[in-house]
């Protein structure tokens, strides 16, 4: 299908919805995004893009083969609570580096990328509603306004707010978990930067340092039941999380003992979505599978949904049939990475006797662990 000309709306200014906006806009539609937010900013936060993420935004134009402001890993250490000790390392995977990006940094990429194309961005578009007809879609915002457009992306996360269009109302599940998410100044210059994953009973912190390894990206995370925001925009208290994980030694603790301002949030279990599209509405990215950040994959899928669509809008006929061809394409993988992340959330957790012998067994074969991932990390959503 020729898409040049046609109009499309996405919902969501952030990775994914500005990747779909790119790959849409370089096809010649007529694409606006609608962010209800004043302005692209973001909570000063890393994330980790694996290669099978790296590929979309090289065949978007968004990178070059130097990752621009990433930050290439050289891997994983795996390390025990108390002190720090060390119990294996995992390399890069052999599918190709992960590169570290403050999130801001990528969403600023992925914005002027867009800007040049052409993309229209509106701030402080909130959409109440998306209705169905029978050769458009009809955009409702919050101000009164009416979009037609031939196609709307739902990319508007994990709390989207379109997807019980699709869907009805869904009840999240709590995990009893919560993450506090920092960003600390860093002078600790290596030649071979690697993200630190540093297991205790009950909790875990991981930890990798951002741009030119001046600032160091802290996520660290606990069983519990008393807190149970979702939001990532709440104040904690930094002598709180001190005192969370005061029994963590070694490069976590100096780590933690740096920190002056920290934001928490409840980890919420919502399911893939059961439909992802209805021929004119499609979700994307998060508002379609959210996922637990324990595989670190949640702006990779993201980055992958949009390309497969734009891939499906090339081989199909027509709209509805694209987004038919999209759905059936991503929601098996979306289901199998999002369980794999699942299980990670119990692996990170473990105590007593379990811990010990957890412990011996990454001693022996951790080097070999990546291995085990290369179903996510070599998938190519462009070839």
């Amino acid at each position: 299908m020729n898409i040049n000309g046609l109009k499309f709306c996405v919902i969501g200014g952030g990775i994914g919805g500005l990747a779909a906006a790119l790959a849409l806009r370089q096809r010649g539609a007529q694409v606006t995004v609608l962010e209800q937010a004043s302005a692209l900013t973001e909570v000063g936060a890393g994330l980790q893009i694996s290669a099978n993420g790296m590929v979309v935004l090289r065949a978007l134009g968004v990178v070059g083969e130097t990752a621009e402001t990433g930050l290439r890993s050289a891997g994983t250490v795996l390390r025990d609570y108390r002190k720090g000790r060390v119990i294996s390392r995992i390399a890069e995977p052999a599918a190709g580096p992960t590169y570290y990006y403050h999130r801001a940094d990528l969403l600023d990429l992925l914005h002027k990328a867009a800007e040049r194309a052409g993309v229209e961005i509106r701030l402080g578009a909130r959409v109440d509603e998306v209705l169905k007809h029978p050769e458009a879609a009809e955009v409702v915002l919050s101000s009164g306004e009416r979009l037609r457009a031939e196609c709307a992306i739902a990319a508007d996360g994990g709390r989207s707010t379109i997807r019980p269009t699709l869907n009805g109302t869904e009840a999240p599940e709590f995990t009893h978990q919560v993450a506090w998410r920092a960003t600390i100044p860093w002078s600790g210059q290596s030649e071979t930067p690697r993200a630190s994953l540093t297991m205790g009973p009950g909790r875990h912190v991981v930890s990798y340092p951002l741009r030119d390894q001046s600032l160091m990206n802290i996520v660290a995370v606990e069983e519990r039941s008393d807190w149970r925001e979702e939001g990532w925009r709440h104040r904690g208290d930094p002598n709180d999380l001190r005192a969370r994980f005061e029994e963590f030694g070694g490069p976590a603790g100096e780590i933690l003992a740096k920190v002056e301002e920290v934001h928490l949030w409840a980890l919420f279990l919502r399911p893939v979505a059961q439909n992802w599209q209805n021929g004119r509405l499609a979700l994307l990215g998060d508002a379609a599978h959210p996922t637990l950040p324990f595989m670190a994959q949640g702006a990779c899928l993201a980055l992958e949904d949009a390309w497969v669509l734009i891939r499906a809008m090339d081989d199909q006929p027509g709209v509805t049939q694209a987004l038919a061809a999209y759905e059936a394409k991503r929601r098996p993988r979306a289901r199998q990475v999002v369980a794999a992340a699942n299980a990670n959330a119990r692996n990170f957790h473990l105590g007593g006797p379990m811990r010990l012998a957890a412990q011996a067994a990454l001693s022996v074969i951790g080097p070999r662990l990546g291995r085990r991932y290369d179903w996510i990390y070599g998938y190519d959503a462009t070839a």
